[in-house]
């Protein structure tokens, strides 16, 4: 049975990016946190909150005595769809308005008698303006980098290869004549990557570019963090590792955060507090345990990636063609500005070897002996 809080707990707020793919390695570190004795303050934005509320039933986040959500807005207006707001639009607003809400929770968690006081913060490293608001308590921030180490130290030289002139580029050409295969030789614990191997933010032409320009600030900023924490483990990335914990004493690897929940009783009440911001469709596994082992393509492009209508025809028709059986995964908001209509002969085509679904509990489908491959955003 979890521990129940007492004044004398510890007591972190966490804060994710307030997107799918950050929300949830935020909530496993909370339960982890929680199940070795901290009391938890979770803090979604007011958006992701109702979208919770509307996927998970009422009670979803009515939480436990010493583990609660609150929320905080993010400044933008809601999106008329059940789905991710702009991230450019959502990164530039968290950064300049999030600081004076927050702030204000913090302090109305402080006095409110009935849990113990504020002693860390954990925030998502693109939420780095919690670290202004640690300082002003003096209390310990640390920052979760959801991408990979490698990736986040990709991010953290940002700022050179702004100020080195490498990006922004200087016009559409340069994203097709060889100039995205220049290698970059000076960020150690890569070997031979090129500029079309980085984030995918430096391949701009525009120096205002908001999400280039994040990056580089948010990175600027996290030499601040009392501690930096990332969901990988040395011995995959063993080189990465070591050139960023060169650069930030205080760097400490933590994953895999879903094997160390495993510790995690089934039986705690934890285990039944989740993210997903689109409500799941179990019937995928009622389909997925008819199949032969090792017999499926799982697809899903996960909660950001959007396509234009004829690209998703022709993603449909190449798994039509590989005459296999699939899942795939339709978001509401998959398709840019339309809607995700399939052709009817496509339909008839797959409709003995094909399960659509338009969200899923994406460990556990990738955990099933059915599945064979997974297709996604990354390849």
């Amino acid at each position: 049975m979890a521990p129940i809080s007492l004044p004398n707990n510890p007591h972190a707020v966490c804060i994710p990016y307030p997107a799918q793919g950050h929300v949830n390695p935020m909530l496993k570190v909370a339960k982890l946190l929680h199940f070795k004795g901290f009391h938890i303050t979770f803090v979604n934005t007011e958006y992701n909150h109702k979208r919770l509320l509307k996927s998970r039933g009422p009670h979803a986040l009515d939480g436990l005595p010493d583990f609660r959500f609150e929320t905080i807005p993010d400044g933008l207006p809601p999106p008329d769809i059940d789905a991710t707001q702009d991230i450019p639009a959502l990164s530039d607003s968290t950064s300049k308005h999030c600081l004076a809400p927050f702030r204000r929770l913090l302090v109305e968690l402080n006095a409110n008698s009935g849990v113990p006081p504020v002693t860390c913060i954990v925030a998502d490293g693109s939420m780095s303006f919690t670290l202004e608001a640690a300082k002003e308590l003096g209390i310990p921030s640390l920052l979760l980098w959801t991408p990979s180490a490698c990736g986040f130290l990709a991010y953290c030289h940002y700022r050179r290869l702004i100020d080195e002139g490498f990006t922004p580029l200087k016009d559409e050409s340069y994203m097709t004549n060889g100039y995205l295969d220049t290698v970059i030789d000076w960020i150690p614990g890569m070997k031979n990557i090129r500029i079309r191997d980085l984030p995918s933010f430096v391949r701009t032409t525009n120096p205002d570019d908001i999400m280039l320009n994040f990056f580089a600030t948010e990175c600027d900023r996290a030499a601040k963090a009392s501690a930096i924490i990332v969901n990988t483990f040395d011995e995959l990335e063993h080189d990465v590792v070591k050139a960023l914990s060169s650069i930030f004493p205080k760097f400490y690897t933590i994953g895999p955060l879903h094997l160390l929940l495993n510790h995690i009783p089934p039986s705690s009440p934890l285990s039944s507090m989740g993210s997903n911001l689109w409500k799941e469709e179990p019937r995928c596994f009622q389909w997925l345990d008819l199949k032969e082992p090792k017999s499926v393509v799982y697809v899903n492009f996960r909660s950001i990636t959007v396509m234009t209508a004829n690209q998703m025809v022709e993603f449909a028709w190449g798994l039509a063609n590989s005459k296999k059986p699939f899942l795939w995964i339709i978001r509401p908001d998959l398709v840019r500005g339309d809607s995700a209509i399939l052709p009817p002969e496509f339909i008839e085509e797959t409709k003995d070897r094909c399960f659509m679904a338009s969200w899923c509990l994406q460990e556990e489908v990738l955990n099933h002996n059915a599945v064979a491959g997974f297709l996604t955003h990354s390849g």
